[in-house]
């Protein structure tokens, strides 16, 4: 047997997730978003008439329920399959099979293909045709962004509906369906907080509500309820949700950024302790930390820098687990460090500037005077060394005539960015009375 069976194939012997998985849209619980009663995908569902769709959502939110139902409902032939394990020629064959069951008896077939971002840009156009042409009307499942995931022609060809984690209220009521129902499910009771524990441990994930909740009924005593101590007991580390090539790991690593932007070290810590424990590579931490430094503090504190590329250097050197010790210190220094942007506006105005034209050749002056062996090189001539001036500073010509978009570097208010600011603004004045 396997999890695509119809829910009355399906013995007490397999998983609870499995034996509690609905069988209606009445049954189905969550995504009122887009299945309200007399919504319009509700409507298109119960008469069968959805298309070809792909159902992009994290894991447990039902997204292969989903697909069952749909299948029920267009009262088509149910081809569900794993795209890890689908090749072009096996595609070929389904796509056969489709054409030979329209001809003979009229019904179409309903291609399930979980995991759809698993297949390769060559599957995808194999695909293509017979999704195109009808012969194949796809249902396929996502946990990855299906802009970035799937190719374009296929992706046009689909209709998206995007799929959100269950909340706390919506797994308490399939748990507490499952603890109820005495065919299928667990028919228990079980303890208030027993059940708060396994609704916050899900996480917004229906399976993992429902084999945790198996798990401590299997502990418990064939008489008596289920309590806390039990899903304790049954209680492993959670597996995070967490793909380092999907949409998880840039979702977790934008709030980690925002987090420091945004001085807050124990909402970075936070995000930094979930990639650790998630298995993300140190190094990709630790350079995102390098580039946080001079984007979002810069000048308002150098030290950041320094202290950035130190955690990155004893990531590479020292290695795990030792480095997060490192790490955790960089983090919290910048986050509370202060921020400024200044740097990163200035390179991106400066680089915007010179996008507008040719660049002007460099001045003479300021060239380089050439080697012994290129005497003809003009180059140099009529520099003045600021070091040999009072406070190592001479007022002189460094930018190529033009009509610059000035100043590029205006330092904020933060940290050390006011002397700066205020040695700039005595130069000018410097400037303004020559």
């Amino acid at each position: 047997m396997t999890l695509f069976e119809e829910p009355s194939e399906i013995g007490l012997d397999q998983p609870l997730a499995a034996r509690m998985r609905p069988r209606t849209l009445e049954e189905y619980v969550g995504q009122v978003h887009i299945l309200a009663p007399g919504a319009p995908l509700h409507r298109l569902i119960r008469e069968g008439k959805l298309g070809s769709v792909i159902l992009w959502g994290p894991a447990g939110c039902g997204k292969t329920t989903l697909a069952c139902i749909i299948a029920a409902h267009s009262n088509a032939h149910f081809e569900p399959h794993s795209a890890v394990s689908v090749g072009i020629a096996d595609i070929r064959k389904l796509a056969q099979a489709a054409r030979n069951r329209k001809a003979s008896t009229g019904k179409r077939t309903v291609l399930f293909l979980d995991e759809v971002h698993h297949f390769t840009r060559t599957q995808q156009d194999a695909l293509l045709g017979y999704v195109e042409d009808g012969t194949l009307e796809m249902v396929a499942a996502t946990t990855e962004n299906p802009s970035f995931a799937l190719a374009s022609p296929l992706l046009s060809r689909c209709r998206v509906l995007i799929l959100k984690p269950l909340t706390d209220d919506e797994v308490r009521v399939i748990v507490e369906r499952a603890l109820a129902d005495t065919e299928r499910g667990i028919g228990r009771e079980c303890e208030p907080d027993a059940l708060a524990h396994v609704v916050r441990l899900a996480g917004g994930d229906a399976r993992i509500a429902l084999n945790l909740l198996e798990a401590a009924a299997n502990l418990a005593p064939t008489e008596g309820s289920i309590n806390l101590a039990h899903v304790e007991a049954a209680q492993q580390a959670p597996a995070p949700k967490y793909d380092r090539a999907g949409d998880a790991h840039y979702d977790t690593i934008s709030a980690f950024i925002k987090s420091v932007r945004g001085s807050d070290p124990d909402a970075a810590l936070h995000y930094l302790a979930r990639m650790i424990e998630a298995g993300e590579d140190p190094r990709f931490i630790a350079r995102r930390l390098v580039i946080l430094a001079s984007e979002d503090i810069g000048n308002a504190d150098p030290m950041a820098l320094v202290l950035a590329m130190a955690a990155f250097h004893v990531v590479e050197r020292i290695g795990w687990p030792e480095a997060q010790l490192s790490l955790a210190q960089a983090v919290t220094y910048l986050a509370c460090a202060p921020k400024s942007n200044a740097a990163m506006v200035a390179i991106t105005r400066a680089t915007a500037d010179v996008r507008k034209r040719q660049p002007p050749p460099v001045p003479k002056h300021l060239r380089s005077s050439g080697a012994s062996f290129a005497p003809k090189l003009e180059g140099g001539e009529g520099y003045v060394y600021p070091h040999d001036f009072p406070g190592h500073y001479v007022e002189q010509q460094y930018l190529p005539e033009g009509d610059w978009e000035l100043p590029y570097y205006e330092p904020s208010d933060q940290g050390i960015e006011p002397k700066l600011r205020a040695r700039m603004e005595e130069r000018r004045r410097g400037k303004a009375d020559g």
